[in-house]
């Protein structure tokens, strides 16, 4: 089957299964749609396109990945839930997962059977995700026990499982003392409660761990090689959210830009018209950067610090597109119509956008990143790199 063929066959299925707006709906009922779909699109061989096939995915190319993607940006398909797993926990477990969790794991991810959420940031640890305080020790028996807190955790109320970031050893310096563990979302001690955001909606939640089991074999990596999971994690973070397919739904989107232009009467407006054309190119130019790393990883070279870029990129082209957006509405984006539901999601977007510099690593951490291990710029100094973690005052942590 070729890309066209391809193509043809997911324009079909989509067409076929993909659910009407869920805008007005409850959350649990978008969640079961969610996994209807993503089921109907596993079993159609449309999941995990570019996976191997001996873990539920089809084998086939990133070329293929982007002709999917640009069928389904015609929908507003129910993926949020599967965010996460698939753009970041799947990718790491493919890298350095073992072979057995690889079996257990990636195929009810992929199927939407089973749902999964980050766990690295901690009221004490945001962008320096290495001071995390959760505790995970070893039992006699080999499994672990574990204590602690999260937060910021996007899709923990609807989790079965996480992948979570722990101190295994606080003898060493921050960076070599963590561990990245499976944590099954439903076991005992877990707690998720709700964060609400400026949108007046709760995409994120705080955890609590409270002397939560989990076995032996639950570790992702080595035990003490949690920072470079980490950063393998982030690496797939970055690309996925700076590459989020910008759906036809989306109200920042290029396509409802110019509409709104047009509903605005804007659309000749030559100061409008040049925006509009600025952010179809950066919309373009990241579709097709997140194409050549999808590429490039299929042949065995991860993202690395060039996620990073893709991550910038994504955050900038939104906060261009909310500018974008004042420029043609004005004021009629500070209030609307009672029943207007378009104004209503532009606003809701709007306010969302904040969140793009901050999630994944903000604007400011990107870019050291950017300057240090691509364009090889001197690091900042790190006077606590090589200081035992417990002799640490970071976070709300006292030196014991």
């Amino acid at each position: 089957m070729d890309v066209d063929e391809f193509r043809a066959r997911a324009r079909e299925f989509l067409a076929a299964n993909a659910p009407e707006s869920l805008g007005d709906r409850a959350p649990a009922e978008v969640l079961r749609e969610a996994k209807r779909f993503q089921a109907a699109a596993y079993d159609a061989g449309l999941a995990g396109i570019t996976w191997p096939p001996e873990f539920g995915g089809q084998g086939r190319t990133a070329a293929e990945q982007q002709a999917y993607d640009a069928e389904a940006a015609h929908y507003d398909l129910p993926s949020s839930p599967f965010m996460v797993g698939m753009g970041m926990c799947g990718p790491t477990l493919l890298d350095l997962g073992t072979p057995e969790q690889k079996a257990r794991y990636l195929p009810k991810l992929l199927r939407g059977d089973e749902i999964w959420c980050q766990l690295f940031s901690e009221p004490g640890a945001g962008s320096d995700v290495a001071s995390l305080q959760t505790r995970a020790v070893r039992e006699s028996g080999g499994g672990w026990v574990i204590n602690g807190q999260k937060v910021w955790t996007s899709g923990a109320q609807w989790s079965d499982f996480g992948a979570l970031l722990a101190r295994t050893d606080p003898d060493v310096p921050k960076h070599r003392g963590i561990t990245m563990f499976i944590v099954d979302m439903h076991a005992p001690g877990v707690t998720v409660r709700p964060l609400r955001d400026m949108t007046g909606r709760a995409p994120f939640n705080e955890v609590y761990f409270d002397d939560v089991r989990i076995p032996a074999d639950s570790v992702i990596g080595e035990v003490g090689g949690g920072w470079l999971a980490a950063v393998t994690m982030l690496g797939h973070e970055r690309v996925s959210i700076g590459g989020t397919v910008r759906r036809g739904s989306d109200p920042l989107s290029y396509d409802n830009l110019v509409e709104l232009a047009r509903r605005r009467g804007r659309a000749e407006d030559p100061v409008v018209r040049g925006r509009l054309a600025e952010i179809y190119a950066q919309e373009k130019a990241l579709g097709l950067f997140n194409s050549r790393l999808r590429q490039e990883a299929e042949a065995g070279s991860p993202p690395g610090a060039r996620g990073s870029v893709s991550k910038l990129a994504g955050a900038l082209l939104l906060w261009r597109a909310v500018d974008t957006a004042g420029l043609i509405a004005g004021p009629e984006l500070a209030a609307w119509e009672p029943g207007d539901a378009a104004a209503e999601e532009m606003a809701i977007a709007i306010n969302s956008t904040p969140a793009s510099s901050i999630a994944g690593g903000s604007n400011q951490i990107q870019r050291n990143i950017i300057g240090e291990r691509i364009l090889g710029l001197p690091k900042e100094p790190q006077v606590d790199r090589d200081v035992p973690f417990r002799e640490l005052k970071v976070g709300t942590q006292r030196p014991a």
